[in-house]
Parts: structure tokens; sequence; C-alpha cells
């Protein structure tokens, strides 16, 4: 999951309309570069899988610890709100989130249910379910050893994303879009066309759009496939994390043996 965190991480400074960077060549880490809730809901998942807990009392409860990490409007309702009954989300904060699951679990199956699962506690329609279990899926099979055109195939068969475009061809005209329909197949073409864990990441930015929370799903994925995240990305990374959300990373990709 530090992948993703490096994604949004890095993807912090191009999220707004008017920030959004539309090339590759950008610099990597500013000295404002910083986490959002992209991260702090990764780690709250990663926090529920590891206590065993319920994903809806961890969304709460780091939502409650880090009240000002930039959430959307219908989540920052939910979250002040008493009711721990989802609010029928399609907007991509449930693919941003599940990298954990795609790490934390040896069969896909378990992972498309827990994947579910993890959606399903705001994100309760159907496109949020499956952006969710899309992302969850791709990551699972790219560290379990398939191939680019395997996961490639998977995704299109049993999500029916259009996967056809390359990132020059989804750049020009791509605009803001919060849901999972309309930013994660991109997140995915990020991933499919990269040819190291930066260039995803860099594919990712350089769409435009939600810039975080697209680097955010396509780092999870290259973080599976490539084997992890290059050092010096992941001291940016460490250094940028408070005491909990590192403590929580690292208990994590410990328990689950990860590079």
């Amino acid at each position: 999951m530090l992948g993703a965190i490096a994604g949004d991480i890095i993807g912090s400074l191009y999220e707004a309309r008017w920030s959004n960077h539309k090339s590759k060549d950008f610099p990597l880490f500013q000295r404002r570069s910083h986490f959002t809730d992209d991260t702090v809901l990764t780690v709250a998942i990663a926090d529920a899988i590891l206590t065993n807990s319920r994903y809806t009392e961890k969304l709460k409860q780091y939502f409650r610890r880090y009240p000002t990490a930039g959430y959307g409007k219908n989540f920052t309702l939910w979250g002040l709100s008493p009711s721990t009954e989802p609010y029928n989300s399609w907007g991509n904060g449930s693919a941003m989130r599940v990298s954990p699951v795609g790490f934390a679990f040896n069969d896909l199956e378990t992972v498309l249910s827990e994947a579910k699962k993890s959606a399903e506690a705001t994100h309760n329609h159907p496109e949020g379910i499956k952006g969710a279990q899309a992302t969850a899926a791709a990551i699972f099979l790219a560290r379990t050893g398939n191939s680019k055109p395997d996961i490639k195939s998977y995704i299109e068969s049993q999500f029916a994303y259009d996967l056809s475009r390359t990132i020059d061809e989804i750049r020009p005209k791509y605009s803001f879009d919060v849901s999972c329909q309309g930013s994660v197949p991109q997140a995915i073409i990020a991933f499919l066309e990269s040819t190291d864990f930066e260039d995803a990441i860099r594919n990712a930015i350089s769409i435009g759009g939600d810039s975080d929370t697209i680097g955010c799903i396509a780092g999870g994925m290259a973080e599976a496939f490539y084997g992890g995240v290059p050092e010096p990305i992941a001291q940016e990374v460490w250094q940028r994390l408070d005491e909990s959300l590192r403590g929580v990373t690292v208990s994590f990709r410990t328990h689950y043996a990860i590079a």
C-alpha cells in the first residue's frame, strides 16, 4: 500500500482543477507535497484488516482523527453523522482506499469479497463497488505474477471497463471526474502503460483530473507489479507521514511480508 500512498502524496499538488499538469515532466516531490484523505482512508482500511475490525468503524475513527484531510462533501457529512449506513456513492473514494485488500488476502475470491465489503461501508452503489473490486483485483493479480495483458483481459471481461485507449489519447480531453467509472479505468491504463513504478505515477498525474486519487489507485498496482516502491520515493513518503500513519503502514507491511 506504500505505492498508493506515494501516488497520493505526489498527486497532492496537482489535484485542483487549476493545478492539473498535462505532462509527464514535473517534480515528484516538493516542499508542500502532503498526504490527503486518500492516504488516511487507505491506512484506515489497513488498520481494519490488521485488527479484524469493521471497515465502517475504522473509517469513522480515522475521519475523527484527521478531520481536515480533504474528504469529499458526502463523506464528510457521513463522517460527522452518527449514522453507519452507506450513502450509495459511485465516487472513486472506494477505489482509492482499497489497496490493502489486494495485498492482504491470498485468493481472488476473498479479495473481491473484501473489496466489496470495504466499499459498501459508504459506496454501496454498483459503480462504487465495481471500482473497488477492479482495483483490488488488479493489485492481487499483479502481485501474484500475472502479466499486464492477463490483468487487462481480466479487468475488461469482469468489469467491462474500456482499457483500449492510451494515455496520450486520454490526456487532451480528460477533465476532473471523481466517479469510479470516470477515473478507475484511466488509473489502470496508467499502470498498464508504465515501464516502472515512477512511470506509472507520471502517467497517472499527467492526464489531469483528480490527480492524487488517480495516482493513488495506479500506485498500488505499480507497487504490486514492480515488486515495491523505489527507495528514494519511499524515503520521501515516509518523512511526510505522521507517527500514527507511519506506524500502521509499517505494521501492515511487516505482517503481510510486503517488500
